[in-house]
């Protein structure tokens, strides 16, 4: 069973708010995880950066034909937050150095990555990829990249979690 989420109820500021965009495998359960980070305002699972014209479909998506992968769109306070602590947290719940895999979900559409939308971004990711790197024996993965695309998942996707408490998920919470 998830853990409630306090993040719906809160109110913040518009002026602080940012976003960046973070495939981690299946998204429902990096959506849940980083949902309950506090200072996330709002999280959508979707599309990232396919080469194929959205809107796609999941069946689309899972042919790996289309080049997507299953990511999380992430709006947060970077006052409550920073771009740091965020992706501290999200590599918490992924395997950086495996290819195309998380858990048992295989394909393109399960790669790890990190889409931003601020160009002034690019550094401070630069720089938690570095840290991170410190930790594992085998080179990270995880691709890093400008968002080019993105499209919502189906409503079924959204919140999946939540409407599904048994469903399947590779997070532990």
């Amino acid at each position: 069973m998830l853990p409630e989420n306090p993040n719906k109820k809160l109110k913040f500021n518009e002026d602080n708010l940012r976003e960046i965009y973070l495939a981690g495998g299946c998204f429902w359960g990096v959506d849940a995880y980083l949902a309950r980070v506090p200072g996330v305002y709002r999280t959508e699972s979707g599309y990232a950066n396919g080469h194929k014209e959205p809107p796609v479909t999941y069946r689309e998506v899972c042919t790996g034909k289309t080049g997507y992968a299953e990511a999380v769109y992430i709006l947060y306070d970077h006052t409550k937050i920073t771009l740091e602590a965020l992706l501290d947290e999200f590599f918490e719940i992924i395997d950086p150095t495996v290819l195309n895999r998380q858990a048992n979900d295989i394909g393109t559409q399960y790669r790890t990555g990190i889409y931003f939308v601020a160009p002034e971004d690019k550094e401070i990711i630069d720089r938690v990829m570095i840290r991170q790197q410190e930790k594992y024996s085998l080179p990270i993965v995880t691709e890093v990249q400008k968002i080019d695309n993105y499209c919502p998942a189906e409503e079924y996707h959204q919140d999946y979690l939540e409407k599904n408490p048994g469903g399947y998920c590779h997070i532990t919470f």
